[in-house]
């Protein structure tokens, strides 16, 4: 079976959104979670899977687990990487994303 793990992520992001949207109209009518509204949680789902999706398909960085956390347009990425080079170009690829607001770097370089 071709396994594409590109494809996985899209898909689980815009199953994550189908969802977030559905849920948005239930219960009180508060369409807030904690201190983001729904239509900024449905922004952090679409920019945490871009965001995976890109370091998936980058060579340099698709066999390394990095964590990426999006709250609020803010990104924190967690994680090991090799060498200074890796540590740059995700947090360049973070920050080429439409919608992030700030990128903190948390990786720690292994190398």
């Amino acid at each position: 079976m071709n396994h594409n793990p590109t494809k996985a992520l899209l898909t689980a992001g815009m199953l994550a959104l189908a969802l977030a949207g559905c849920a948005s109209g239930l219960g009180s009518g508060d369409t807030t979670t904690g201190t983001r509204t729904a239509g900024q949680a449905i922004d952090d789902v679409t920019i945490g899977t871009k965001l995976k999706a890109a370091i998936v398909a980058d060579k340099e960085l698709s066999a390394l687990k990095i964590n990426v956390d999006t709250t609020q347009g803010n990104v924190r990425l967690k994680g090991e990487v090799k060498n200074l080079a890796q540590w740059r170009r995700a947090a360049e690829l973070a920050r080429n994303i439409e919608g992030v607001k700030s990128v903190d770097n948390q990786l720690v370089i292994t190398g």
